[in-house]
């Protein structure tokens, strides 16, 4: 029988599977601590194991959900749903930000097509916040990332608040941090450290550290589903 990629061998590593190249090959990357960015549309793949690395710890009590945030997570005002648009959200992650052109972003569309395949794999998850007028809803947030075993590792967000969308992606965080301790996962990757992170509970952590929890993370079982409201 084949192994599932999912399945640590003794290395800590993916098993070897048959199936897309693509698929195992990332996997095989996150399980050692490496994540890839384009640089630029038909520039080279940078593989990146960062020192210091960025977390947002999955104890209790670590993420910091100011008041006005709390406020928008219990109001409902968004409807948050998981895997119900991948495509869109890292499309929109892809989207030029203020003030930078459609070549200086790290997803290009190989970046969309691995980790779209990824996501056929189930290895990759989306978090999505709409807006709802009746019938009606309009995508105005989200975030998506990989999930193997124990470990999520973040990989984007949006907001479109020129849509109505202010503070979206927090909402999609807080509700993927609840989740993700629900589930019994260990480890939050941001890879990262940014201000918006920080003031989120995020710290940054040495890449020895990282790995140890990575280790961690690739011995525990955990599912996706199912994906409840938070008590915040």
């Amino acid at each position: 029988m084949a192994s599932d990629p999912n399945t640590p061998n003794k290395s800590g590593k993916p098993g070897a599977a048959p199936g897309d190249p693509i698929v195992i090959g990332l996997l095989e990357a996150y399980a050692a601590g490496v994540f890839p960015m384009s640089h630029g549309a038909g520039g080279p793949i940078g593989w990146y194991d960062p020192d210091p690395r960025g977390i947002i710890p999955l104890d209790q009590g670590a993420l910091r959900v100011p008041r006005s945030l709390r406020s928008k997570v219990r109001s409902r005002r968004f409807r948050i749903t998981t895997d119900e648009a991948f495509d869109r959200v890292i499309r929109a992650c892809a989207a030029p930000r203020a003030g930078q052109t459609g070549d200086e972003g790290w997803i290009d569309e190989r970046i969309v097509d691995a980790y779209t395949r990824l996501h056929v794999a189930g290895h990759a998850h989306s978090v999505e916040a709409w807006l709802v007028d009746g019938n009606a809803r309009r995508l105005v947030g989200g975030l998506y990332g990989v999930h193997l075993r124990g470990l999520f590792a973040g990989e984007s967000m949006f907001s479109r608040p020129d849509l109505g969308g202010t503070d979206a992606s927090k909402v999609c965080l807080v509700w993927l941090w609840h989740h993700l301790r629900a589930h019994g996962f260990t480890l939050l990757d941001t890879q990262f450290m940014t201000d918006h992170l920080r003031s989120l509970g995020g710290i940054e952590i040495a890449r020895e550290a990282y790995h140890d929890r990575l280790a961690t993370a690739l011995r525990t079982e955990t599912a996706w589903l199912p994906f409840r409201t938070p008590e915040v």
